[in-house]
């Protein structure tokens, strides 16, 4: 049976405003970090914090952040709670976002080399103060 042209607008509709939403959580450098951790293994608050130079509140905001998004998930062992990825995969995702980046640097550096500018255009990013409105 052939679906709908509509029913597959909604749903694709409906795939853009999660990856949207998930792309909103992976936007901070330090849930990027704690998903990079986290996929060597599953990891406590503590552990995290430590790792990361990062206090455990802060830790455990973006641990809420990241499970309220389905990225991570947790599981009790007595008085401990380790966080976990919910799927591999979005490891995945990161490293080929990762991998365009670094392509992309690699090609204004050259260009900046080519037109012997300083430093490559694009090469630094905006500080969040020039982001302010």
């Amino acid at each position: 049976m052939r679906r709908c042209a509509y029913v597959d607008a909604w749903v694709m509709n409906e795939i853009t405003v999660l990856q949207a939403e998930v792309l909103r959580t992976l936007a901070n450098p330090n849930r990027l970090d704690i998903l990079h951790r986290l996929a060597v293994g599953p990891c406590e608050v503590g552990r995290l914090a430590d790792a990361l130079g990062l206090s455990q509140p802060n830790v455990s905001q973006h641990l809420a952040i990241l499970r309220a998004s389905g990225l991570v998930d947790a599981d009790r062992d007595g008085r401990e709670v380790r966080y976990r990825l919910t799927d591999p995969a979005v490891m995945l995702a990161c490293d080929i976002m990762r991998d365009v980046l670094e392509r992309r640097l690699r090609r204004l550096a050259d260009l900046s080399t080519t037109n012997g500018a300083a430093e490559p255009i694009g090469a630094t990013a905006p500080t969040h103060a020039s982001h302010t409105r």
